[in-house]
């Protein structure tokens, strides 16, 4: 039975309301094609017409959105994404755990996120383990960036093994950092988004923000600092070991990786593998276990996911 739904936002404001529709109507035609619903809007009076119960989250759904644009931009595909996976996984929007950076707030978009978020906060060390496109190494790194502003810690230690992806690069140019620069280029991507491209130049500058090949840890132990270790995957038994016990005091460590995307010679155990087994249940030291469905990129990424984990079995 198809009926309509009718409501109204509030307050009305025209700019929020054309930052929730999108542009083109962009994020109210992801609505409709999630739900199987129709949309339609004068001003901040919204009609849905469609199945009830879709109709009814949709609702919800809009009403969530046109919240966020109080204090945010220009809602853009990925946020209304989260905002669905977020109805969906149930997780309550009033009281989830968020983190604030400059004027964005970035919200968990599964129960998973939202655990790893907490125990991110509250634990001297978390291992966050899944598929690629968790969000693992993002939340991380916005964990970081928040302690930072807080003035919980004094810098930012981001860390990845240095190990070609099942490709040669042969001898780079340059110097060494610009040797490493290609390993540690996914760190500087989710700094720039979230800090700004200016701002993480001066704190790279400064040494508050300092991204390292995991072999470069050796001898060090870093006190008042934020640490995390990116691809831990790819460490031996003995460079995870030497990374942990890199931790000094008022230092926060976050270990993130994925096991089915090991780039070791077969020969070599990965240590985050064999991090997992030992280091479960010591007091201090937190494990977060993504799945599939914690996948928080284009959709057609969990799809893809599914279907080579369905191959291989």
């Amino acid at each position: 039975m198809q009926t309509a739904k009718v409501f109204a936002l509030t307050p009305a404001d025209s700019k929020r309301l054309a930052n929730l529709c999108g542009q083109f109507d962009a994020n109210i035609k992801s609505i409709e094609g999630h739900f199987g619903v129709r949309v339609s809007n004068r001003g901040n009076i919204f009609q849905i017409d469609g199945d009830p119960t879709s109709a009814r989250e949709a609702e919800l759904l809009l009403r969530e959105l046109y919240a966020e644009t109080e204090t945010s931009g220009l809602l853009k595909s990925n946020d209304v994404q989260g905002a669905i996976s977020r109805l969906e996984e149930e997780v309550p929007t009033k009281d989830a755990f968020t983190l604030k950076i400059r004027k964005r707030v970035i919200r968990p978009w599964s129960k998973t996120q939202e655990t790893y978020l907490r125990k991110i906060a509250r634990s001297p060390v978390c291992i966050g383990v899944g598929p690629a496109g968790t969000g693992k190494t993002y939340l991380a790194v916005a964990s970081a960036a928040q302690a930072l502003a807080d003035d919980s810690v004094d810098r930012i230690v981001l860390v990845r093994p240095v190990v070609e992806a099942g490709e040669r690069i042969g001898f780079l140019p340059g110097d060494i950092e610009k040797k490493v620069n290609p390993y540690l280029r996914p760190l500087y991507d989710a700094l720039y988004e979230l800090l700004g491209f200016e701002r993480v130049g001066k704190l790279l500058d400064r040494g508050t923000i300092e991204l390292a090949p995991l072999a470069f840890m050796r001898g060090r132990t870093l006190n008042d600092s934020f640490i995390i270790l990116d691809e831990a995957q790819n460490t031996t038994m003995e460079q995870m070991k030497m990374f942990m016990t890199r931790i000094g005091y008022n230092s926060r460590a976050v270990v993130s990786g994925d096991i089915t995307q090991i780039d070791l010679p077969r020969s070599v155990q990965s240590g985050l593998k064999h991090g997992l087994k030992i280091l479960d249940g010591i007091n201090g030291i937190e494990i977060v276990r993504f799945h599939n469905r914690d996948i928080v990129r284009h959709p057609l990424v969990q799809s893809i996911v599914e279907a080579y984990e369905a191959n291989q079995s």
